[in-house]
């Protein structure tokens, strides 16, 4: 299943991965457990840091000196990305 952005980029994870960083409670553990699978971080890899950025910046949740931390980043975009495969797709 995929997440699309914005600003030209998509996360893929399946409906399972993306239940169990988005869920009810702190997720913040899951999240970064999903972060750091292979498949997860190989596509994270492939998108430019300024992109991921500038997607959170048009949330409005995060200042600017928040948008500077990178890994920080890539948990906010995974974590919004399984919430919204999550509710394109219940069951």
């Amino acid at each position: 299943m995929y997440a699309y952005f914005d600003h030209d980029f998509s996360i893929r994870m399946t409906y399972a991965q993306a239940e169990s960083a988005s869920h009810q409670g702190q997720c913040d553990d899951d999240v970064k457990a999903l972060v750091n699978t292979p498949a997860i971080r190989k596509q994270l890899d492939k998108i430019r840091t300024i992109d991921i950025a500038d997607e959170l910046r048009g949330y409005g949740a995060w200042d600017n000196e928040e948008l500077l931390d990178n890994e920080a980043n890539r948990e906010r975009i995974v974590w919004i990305a399984a919430g919204n495969i999550v509710e394109e797709n219940k069951k």
